[in-house]
């Protein structure tokens, strides 16, 4: 489990890494960071930057013990996008994957 928890930080990590570089964003600075993770049963993050991107995530072990046990994870996140509009990403993740939701996002 802790292995699950310390892959999907990481992950967190990688895509932030990977959001569009804008010049600004070289020199954003944190605004914003909680991270509450015991490694038991799930963990909850949340950061902002100067930059306007933020992202809120929880996440918690369902079923635990049993053949059905799974990491269900939900959150949001924010950032400018190369055009001035702000793009908001719902999602949840879970047995049936990755399923963002967003107005830019087709349906």
């Amino acid at each position: 489990m802790k292995l699950v928890i310390l892959f999907l930080v990481l992950s967190v990590l990688a895509i932030a890494r990977s959001a569009p570089q804008y010049d600004d964003s070289r020199n954003a600075e944190i605004l914003r960071l909680n991270i509450d993770n015991i490694g038991v049963d799930g963990y909850s993050f949340d950061f902002e930057t100067s930059d306007g991107i933020s992202r809120s995530e929880q996440a918690e072990v369902r079923n635990i013990g049993t053949d059905e046990e799974e990491l269900v994870v939900n959150g949001v996140y924010r950032y400018i996008g190369p055009d001035g509009v702000e793009y908001v990403v719902n999602f949840i993740a879970d047995r049936n994957g990755f399923q963002p939701q967003g107005d830019h996002l087709p349906k």
